[in-house]
This record gives structure tokens, sequence and C-alpha cells, in this order.
């Protein structure tokens, strides 16, 4: 009897079974009651440079910037996004919406906005983020930024879903090498820190700190100072490669074999 010949399985291309695996896979995930995919219900994520200037995203569904942030938008699954009224809510004397743009995910409808900020530190006077404070400036030799999360707005929505595995992330984007960091995962990659809690516990405005240390000199500028000493020290390496070759032919005359050494006379 041969080997495998209780095993009998239809003859289906390979990208078939490559979905198949796939399929299997996600199924097997969701019936362990995890995920291959983390659900983010609201998320702010920075982009700071050493002047204090940043640009800021914000990622979230109407029912969480709702029962977070205190807005009044519709949110109803199926409702018409009001695009004019999000890009006012987010316009402040000292934010300005560069980009909006809308999707919908688990029959809820999500914002993503894009925002630009002359000094990180006015942040907080802005309604929609006026639940932190924002900390940044020159400390010894280091760079410290430090943002206190305080309570939401804990507005009521009503019923929208929510399973109680939403999370809430809060995400910086640093423009030197970090030397210290209190979130529990790490420098990622791109110089990214990440600070995550559970939707729930925001909403109950458990607190959270955001405290990162950095050097003064960028990781552009350390990286085009790099970029440039290794041009220079190739071209040097290449100038005498050329001038060891001229050097050698000047020395050999014309017509004659290198490999032979001239008699000396007698």
């Amino acid at each position: 009897m041969r080997i495998g010949a209780f095993i009998s399985l239809p003859a289906y291309s390979l990208p078939t079974y490559a979905a198949l695996a796939l399929a299997l896979t996600v199924a097997s995930a969701a019936a362990c009651g995890g995920g291959l995919f983390r659900q983010y219900e609201y998320e702010e994520e920075i982009y700071l440079s050493l002047d204090g200037s940043a640009t800021v995203y914000v990622n979230s569904s109407v029912p969480a910037l709702n029962a977070l942030r205190g807005s009044t938008f519709d949110p109803s699954g199926t409702a018409r996004i009001d695009r004019a009224a999000i890009r006012s809510f987010f316009t402040t004397p000292v934010t300005r919406v560069t980009r909006l743009s809308t999707s919908r995910r688990s029959n809820r409808r999500f914002v993503h906005v894009r925002l630009d900020v002359d000094d990180v530190r006015r942040l907080g006077e802005a309604a929609p983020f006026a639940w932190s404070s924002y900390q940044f400036g020159k400390d010894g030799e280091l760079y410290v930024y430090r943002q206190a999360i305080d309570a939401a707005a804990g507005k009521d929505v009503g019923n929208v879903g929510w399973t109680e595995r939403e999370l809430v992330a809060f995400r910086m984007h640093l423009p030197s090498k970090i030397v210290y960091h209190n979130t529990l995962s790490g420098v990622g990659r791109g110089n990214i820190l990440a600070w995550e809690q559970l939707l729930a516990d925001r909403l109950r405005g458990t607190p959270l700190t955001l405290d990162a240390r950095m050097e003064t000199q960028s990781i552009l500028y350390r990286t085009l100072w790099l970029f440039g000493a290794t041009v220079v020290a190739v071209a040097i390496s290449f100038g005498l490669v050329i001038w060891s070759v001229l050097r050698r032919g000047a020395r050999t005359p014309v017509g004659a074999d290198p490999r032979v050494r001239p008699r000396p006379d007698p």
C-alpha cells in the first residue's frame, strides 16, 4: 500500500490552497477569541519635529469621537458624514486641517483627519485635544516630551456594537534617537512609540501619561552626515586607486613589459 493512500485531496491549484489555508487561519484565530488585526476605535498619531512643530493624525469612529471628545455627530452606521462639520470641529487657532477622509468598519463610520500644528505645546488649547497637556523642550543634553491624558468627555452614545475589546492608541514618531520612554512595547521600526488602552478604560478616564526623551540631533541630519561622509570616503578611495594606476604607468616605458625588470649597467 502506498503512503498517503488514505489521504485524498481535490486537485486544486496552488493559489486555491493558499486561500484555503488563510481562511482556516482566520477562522482558527476567531474561534480562539483573538484575531489577526487589532481593532482601534480611536487613534492619535503625532509626527514631531525638534522645533516643536508637528503633524497630527486622528483616526476615530464617530461614536468614539462623540463619547471621548464630546462631539455631537450622528453615530449611526448608515448616516452620511458631514465633512464640513468634521473639518470645523478640528479647525482651531492652533490646528489646521490638511486632509480629511472617511471609511466604514463593523457598521460604524470612521473619520481620518490630518492636521498641522506649529507648536505642539499649544495643542491642548484645541477642543479636540483639550483632555491632554503637552510639554516639550530641552532638559540638559536631551529633549523631553510629556503628554498627560486626563478624563474623557464620557458622553453616552448608546449601543453602537462595542464588544469591550476595542482599543485606543496614542503614537509618537520622534525625530531623534530615543534614550528613554515609558511604553510597554518598546521602540517600533521608524522610531515609533505607542501607548494603548482599552476603550472602556479610556471612557472611564483612567489616566495615561506619555513620557519620552531623545537626543538633540535629528536622525535625518545624522543620516545625511553619514551618507556624505561615506560618499567622501568612496571618492578618496577611488582617487587613490586612479593615482596609483597613473603613477605605475608613468614609471613603465611605452611598449615595455612591466613584468620585465631592466638589467643594471655593467
